[in-house]
């Protein structure tokens, strides 16, 4: 998925590191706040799940977001997204961005091919972008064979390379990825380590959601979410 761009006043919330010079931030999120009420309940107490989070994405960045389960990342990325409104705090991100949530959204009765064709149209891509994007999308995920599949036919693995593929088809400047190797075997983990190095190399910006990190040297941050705040490794 992916969403137009938009803007909110903020304020850098990190130091430029140096491998981005002084290049603008592509994403910025500063002071998040967001509470839930207990069981949903109208009157119960709300409990504070974000208390001032703040995260800042640079070009040719990648950040990992990590956090034990219940600790907010989901919420961080909804609001990110432009899905969820925090109660407090602003987001500005003047890009494109790209999302991979971690349960896809997906139609059971379209094929690979018609999910792109129906994303291009939202992204407004030109038929010969279109065409492009995905040849190059089929190639480096491997699973073009499967074009002409209905998504309910499809294994675990390879609806998970379909939803990449979506985050990714329009070539947004932030790339949100919500648990994205989920379901991935050995070859595509690597395949989709390779995308992001690309990624990095155009000047793009990936911020990847894990319950926890393997191959920390794979990126240039890591973030945890603790009592509701980032915290730097």
């Amino acid at each position: 998925m992916a969403t137009e761009p938009a803007a909110v006043e903020a304020t850098a919330a990190k130091p430029v590191t140096a491998a981005a010079g002084d290049a603008a931030p592509l994403l910025v999120a500063e002071g998040l706040e967001k509470a839930y009420r207990r069981g949903g309940r109208f009157f119960s107490p709300r409990v504070p799940v974000l208390r001032g989070f703040h995260v800042r994405l640079l070009p040719g960045e990648v950040v990992g977001l990590v956090g034990e389960n219940g600790s907010g990342k989901s919420t961080v990325m909804k609001i990110l997204v432009g899905d969820l409104s925090p109660d407090a705090g602003s987001v500005t991100r003047p890009g494109r961005l790209g999302y991979c949530p971690q349960e896809p959204v997906l139609y059971e009765r379209l094929t690979c091919d018609e999910h792109i064709e129906l994303f291009a149209r939202a992204y407004r891509m030109t038929r010969e972008a279109e065409n492009r994007a995905r040849r190059e999308l089929y190639a480096a995920l491997g699973f073009e064979r499967y074009a002409s599949t209905r998504a309910d036919r499809l294994s675990g693995g390879t609806l998970a390379k379909l939803n990449l593929t979506l985050a990714l088809l329009a070539d947004p400047d932030v790339l949100l990825l919500d648990e994205p190797y989920a379901g991935f075997d050995w070859d595509t983990y690597l395949k989709f380590w390779e995308l992001v190095a690309h990624r990095r190399a155009a000047g793009r910006s990936v911020l990847i959601i894990s319950h926890f990190v393997a191959d920390e040297h794979r990126f240039d941050r890591i973030v945890e979410l603790r009592d509701g705040r980032a915290v730097e490794r």
